[in-house]
């Protein structure tokens, strides 16, 4: 699935269509710039979704308070579950650098959308 067709799909779930970037988050990101942002993305993504087992599975990305949590929940990436659901990357297995790098373009391809 391109990330084209993965924002598509998104966009048809009630839930996920649902999240957006607050003023401050839009504020947050014009300070820091882009590159940060995806450097912030990508350390989140390896240290909160990249391992095989996650003690708090489901519970570990804040709904708010970072503009990259938004887009995790917005994106299915916020957990391995919705994961494995969206994108058929199963539970218990680590996420390989490919499929890493795959989920912060997303991640960042969606909040290009929202900046904009």
């Amino acid at each position: 699935m391109t990330i084209g067709q993965a924002l598509a799909k998104l966009q048809k779930s009630e839930f996920r269509a649902r999240f957006h970037l607050t003023e401050k988050d839009k504020a947050y990101i014009a300070a820091k710039g882009l590159p940060v942002i995806r450097q912030h993305a990508s350390d989140f993504v390896r240290q909160r979704l990249s391992p095989a087992q996650i003690p708090n599975d489901g519970k570990q990305t804040p709904m708010r308070g970072h503009p990259v949590f938004v887009a995790q929940h917005a994106c299915a990436c916020c957990c391995r579950g919705c994961l494995e659901t969206w994108y058929n990357i199963p539970k218990g297995t680590q996420l390989s650098e490919v499929q890493q790098e795959g989920i912060v373009n997303l991640l960042m391809a969606w909040i290009l959308r929202e900046i904009r």
